[in-house]
């Protein structure tokens, strides 16, 4: 009798993956669909409806201003899309949860008024931080080289948090809207959606700090210790952030403490890109030499303002298609600066070599698309 083939480990690898993120998906659905049923049961079907708007509406200019920190080298889509709806569902699932049954608990215990401290102050910053943390863990055991600095964990912890905050404001909208009618709404919405608009992204933003620090540690203490620090600074802001609110501090906590953090985190992004430019003009003319970049291309890829025009030139000559090929040459070679950078840091493995040459096939197939002259087509 013939013996049977043994499964290809390779399909088996990608029957897992398939089944996991179905998976996934759906959880984060029901998630979301409960979280959702919840804040719509305190309200009546026009005030669920106006909630949903007020906190949809600010978020495309919120993830658009934290994209553009990014621009070296964004981010995949499914990865941003990903954290997103981690921190829309799943996050505010559990936070819902365990806010909930803390709340009741110390209350029923010490008083209400003790409840709703610990509710505020204690759990919801643990929970809901511990939470929103967990999406960016996910991505650096399941794709760890989409995270390798410290404006790759702001990205991604923001994403989390505008997730995170636009679930959570339908909430607050709704409750606003029942006891004050649409001047409650609106108000609320002054406070939560033009005044802290990034408050969640801001206390998660520590969080991915340390994570993206840990990234570019070769040490096994910092890479152990770093997300953990991180994670308990995004605790402690939170935590005074709502203690804030709750005992008439919140305009000096803001001014004193949120916004001084915030732009402090916008210049930790710009150093951080600084880094990334640095990386760019040491690593890329070995590819230039080797005849896969031409004569020229570091200097218009270490620029932004040189890359953007180069994008709109190709669309202008070649149109979106051209465009398209030459962003993916820019994301192409950027990749490779910083795979050599990471090689010369020893955060790579065995593997690295078989990445470098799957990328220069990737950069030579999209310098033979429909690249626009002056672009940086013209490799072997």
């Amino acid at each position: 009798m013939a013996t049977p083939p043994l499964p290809d480990p390779r399909v088996t690898r990608d029957v897992s993956r398939r089944l996991v993120g179905t998976a996934g998906i759906l959880g984060m659905t029901l998630s979301g669909a409960l979280v959702l049923a919840a804040a719509g049961l305190e309200t009546t079907p026009v005030i669920f409806v106006l909630a949903v708007m007020l906190a949809i509406a600010p978020v495309p200019l919120l993830a658009a201003g934290v994209l553009w920190l990014d621009r070296y080298e964004p981010e995949p889509r499914r990865m941003l899309v990903f954290t997103f709806a981690w921190g829309a569902t799943v996050a505010c699932f559990v936070a819902l949860v365990l806010n909930t049954i803390g709340q009741a608990v110390v209350g029923s215990s010490l008083g209400a008024e003790a409840g709703e401290i610990y509710g505020g102050s204690i759990s919801a910053p643990v929970v809901e931080e511990t939470a929103k943390a967990a999406a960016i863990w996910v991505i650096v055991r399941r794709r760890r080289t989409e995270l390798d600095g410290v404006l790759d964990g702001i990205v991604y912890a923001a994403m989390v948090g505008l997730g995170f905050a636009a679930t959570e404001n339908v909430l607050y909208y709704g409750r606003g809207a029942v006891e004050e009618g649409l001047v409650g709404a609106l108000a609320t919405f002054v406070v939560r959606g033009v005044m802290s608009p990034f408050a969640h992204p801001v206390f998660t933003a520590a969080t991915g700090i340390g994570f993206g620090l840990a990234a570019r540690s070769r040490s096994g203490f910092v890479r152990r210790v770093a997300p953990v620090l991180g994670l308990l600074v995004a605790i402690g802001l939170h935590s005074l952030w709502n203690t804030s609110a709750s005992t008439g501090a919140f305009f000096g906590v803001y001014l004193l403490f949120m916004v001084p953090i915030f732009f402090g985190i916008l210049l930790v992004a710009r150093l951080d890109r600084r880094r990334e430019r640095k990386a760019i003009e040491r690593h890329l003319p070995a590819y230039v030499q080797a005849g896969w970049l031409p004569a020229g291309a570091v200097g218009e890829l270490a620029s932004l303002p040189a890359r953007r025009r180069a994008r709109k030139r190709a669309k202008a000559q070649g149109g979106r298609r051209a465009r398209r090929a030459v962003a993916d040459q820019q994301l192409i070679a950027t990749e490779l600066a910083f795979l050599r950078d990471r090689r010369e840091r020893g955060l790579t493995d065995d593997a690295w070599q078989a990445h470098e040459a799957t990328l220069l096939e990737q950069l030579r197939a999209a310098t033979a698309g429909p690249a626009a002259p002056g672009d940086l087509s013209g490799t072997p």
